[in-house]
């Protein structure tokens, strides 16, 4: 394929928008579901959650790497002209306004409307008698025998603490009883202790929920620990660091070693940032800069507990049904039944699974019913993302052990799932699955299933392919396409990548799939290409592409070159985009639409369209350079016509509608609210989906 020409105008910084922007802006849409009154309340706690663990990780690996971008006096600038130090500067007012933001949504909006629910968190000057009685007694119970008081000293320096964990820094007066005079003190709040306590109901008026936090009986009783001497102050903090893996591939001999040895490093990387109580004075959040090499911008001020995240695992012992989202009643294709044998389905047709409408459990029931069949001579999957202790993994395991020849490639590196995917490349092998980790250097990120049947005397083959992955919890709560084929050259293809992945051969060309990081991006300009082509014959053309990020300056190029052209162009990408529509004479034809609603958009899509002529893909790969250039990932066509006719309906027609959870960019890279109305995509193919019979 030629690559696309590209015009050397659009290199001018002003056409992109750093990727990091692009990040806190689509943390600060998920903020605003927090604030959006039509969202049940206790999934507007949650949102706030999310938002909040997406600003640690934010910190975790993309504020560290700046921040060694700029130890390293890197000066190259970034897609859209700026430096490192020019990107932290602005990230961090941002960070900290939407750090604030999260604190006066907590404390103005939520928690006055919990309390109109009577569910209450009660501070300690709300306690009453018996409550305080209690509380006294949890603390000699629960957390004296197991906490370790840390007094600041020569013989004792600072601790090492564990990332994100809930700490406290006591000002004390006085003298010990070694007559030492100490200033600062540190405890380290076990990890095995819940942070908010649901407090027993003969503590409580009927009808309530009422919770206390763990910091405040902490702080109430920490005179226990330092008895004789004067307190002035206990303020919870909490430290975060640099959590992403280092693995020098040229020292590497086991990658599972290699692994296991980097994940107890992240514990304890760099720190990066300090959360502190905003009462905490001045000059004790100096003290713990200077002792963590941080600067006054690296400090954030909670007006709250120090780790809004911890309410996600408390909402849910609140049992008010009305106050979440109604349950969703997963629709399993009334054509296939539990019952019926997907193989005999396959022989005559595609299987197009909308996840979480439709139910996850037909591709367990795949790998299960693979697992039972007597005919069925192999079986080949990837994991990046799963459970251990999953349905599909135990089908997996009794495969194995019923003599099916039985292989699974373990992604180790599933950023902040490495020992999860440690535990079940160990529980596979045991069981005598062929483990393997993938290709050194590249993440596998492709999801795909093969499995090899005897069917009429002769060998036939079977794949999932999917945008999502094996992972049955992130079925219910993340939307995706699954396709299930026993089309030849599709699953031929498969059986060549899986044959890449385990011995490490020459590319060979495919007929049906694309794959990073060799043919994906290439066929994706080169359909790009062919729109535009058309476009300047005076013709239709059109390319609809919904992904979760849009990074890559060589597609942002490509898709302004098409646009130029007369393309029309829409995008729907959930979070990161670097590209900025609207701009007269370089993107007059692209529109930018993100989704930000009950469940996590990450379906991957691409269709081209030629006047009547269409393309349909799926993907696992987002356009980004990671996608593209460092990873694993399978394209792959649509090409029954009822599966393409369900993806333009469910997609296209029904996305573009959405006026309740939409936001669209503008030209300068800001994004507008169409949140008004009371079109939800999603929530019409809950709806679609309760009556349907696909």
């Amino acid at each position: 394929m030629e690559e696309i020409g590209v015009s050397e105008s659009l290199d001018n910084p002003e056409y992109y928008i750093n990727r990091e922007f692009t990040a806190l802006a689509f943390n600060e849409r998920v903020l605003q579901l927090a604030k959006n009154e039509r969202v049940p309340l206790l999934e507007r706690m949650r949102f706030l959650c999310i938002c909040s663990s997406n600003l640690d990780e934010f910190f975790e690996i993309r504020v560290a790497g700046l921040k060694e971008k700029i130890a390293l006096s890197s000066r190259k600038p970034n897609i859209d002209g700026l430096t490192a130090d020019d990107v932290f500067n602005h990230l961090s007012r941002k960070a900290h306004l939407l750090s604030d933001e999260l604190y006066e949504i907590f404390n103005r909006e939520l928690m006055p409307a919990l309390r109109r629910e009577n569910i209450y968190f009660l501070g300690i000057d709300e306690w009453s008698e018996d409550i305080q009685l209690w509380a006294k007694h949890y603390f000699k119970n629960e957390i004296l025998p197991i906490v370790s008081p840390i007094a600041l000293d020569l013989a004792h320096p600072f601790p090492r603490l564990f990332n994100k964990s809930l700490n406290f820094i006591i000002a004390l007066q006085g003298r010990d009883a070694f007559d030492r005079s100490i200033d600062y003190a540190v405890v380290h709040a076990p990890r095995s202790l819940p942070r908010m306590i649901h407090l027993p109901s003969e503590l409580c008026t009927p009808g309530g929920s009422y919770f206390v936090y763990l910091s405040s009986i902490i702080q109430t009783h920490i005179h226990s620990l330092f008895p004789g001497m004067e307190i002035n102050g206990c303020y919870p903090f909490r430290l975060t660091r640099n959590s992403d893996l280092f693995l020098r591939e040229e020292e590497i001999e086991d990658l599972a070693v290699a692994v296991q040895r980097e994940l107890f490093s992240r514990h304890y990387g760099h720190v990066v940032r300090l959360e502190i109580d905003k009462k905490c004075p001045p000059h004790i959040v100096d003290f713990l800069l200077q002792k963590h090499h941080l600067h006054h911008e690296d400090s954030y001020y909670c007006d709250g507990p120090v780790n809004l995240q911890r309410y996600a695992s408390v909402i849910n012992q609140i049992d008010r049904p009305d106050l979440n989202y109604p349950p969703l009643h997963v629709q399993y294709p009334t054509f296939l039944n539990h019952k019926r044998n997907l193989f005999n389905v396959l022989d005559e047709q595609d299987i197009l699974l909308h996840h979480p409408f439709q139910s996850f459990d037909v591709v367990i029931d795949f790998v299960r019913q693979a697992a039972a069949d007597p005919n069925v001579l192999a079986i080949k999957q990837t994991l990046y993302r799963t459970r251990s202790d999953s349905i599909m993994v135990k089908a997996l395991i009794e495969a194995a052990r019923s003599g099916k020849e039985v292989t699974a490639v373990v992604e180790l590196r599933a950023r902040f799932d490495e020992e999860s995917n440690l535990k079940l490349a160990n529980r596979l092998h045991e069981a005598g699955v062929l483990v393997l980790y993938g290709v050194m250097g590249y993440k596998t990120h492709a999801k795909m299933t093969l499995v090899v049947r005897r069917t009429h005397g002769k060998l036939k083959r079977y794949v999932h392919l999917g945008t999502g992955n094996y992972h049955e919890q992130t079925a219910k709560r993340y939307t995706d396409f699954g396709l299930l084929t026993s089309e030849s050259t599709i699953t031929a293809d498969t059986q060549i990548i899986f044959q890449q992945l385990t011995g490490l051969g020459k590319t060979v060309k495919l007929k049906a799939l694309c794959h990073s990081p060799f043919t994906l991006q290439k066929n994706l300009l080169q359909l790009i290409e062919d729109c535009a082509a058309t476009a300047k014959e005076g013709k239709e053309a059109e390319i609809i592409i919904k992904v979760n990020g849009l990074t890559d300056k060589v597609m942002v190029k490509a898709l302004y070159l098409a646009s130029q052209a007369g393309v029309k162009i829409t995008l729907l990408v959930r979070s990161l985009c670097c590209l900025k529509p609207g701009i007269p004479g370089i993107s007059d034809n692209i529109r930018v639409i993100s989704i930000v609603g009950r469940f996590l958009e990450h379906h991957r899509i691409y269709y081209f369209r030629k006047q009547e002529e269409e393309f349909y893909f799926c993907s696992s790969a987002d356009l980004m350079e990671r996608n593209l250039y460092n990873r694993i990932e399978v394209m792959f066509p649509i090409l029954d016509e009822n599966c393409q006719r369900r993806i333009k309906n469910e997609i296209f027609k029904n996305y573009l509608k959405d006026n309740r959870n939409a936001w669209e960019m503008q030209a300068d890279g800001s994004y507008k609210a169409l949140t008004h109305g009371a079109y939800s995509a999603q929530e019409k193919l809950i709806d679609l989906y309760s009556h349907s019979n696909e």
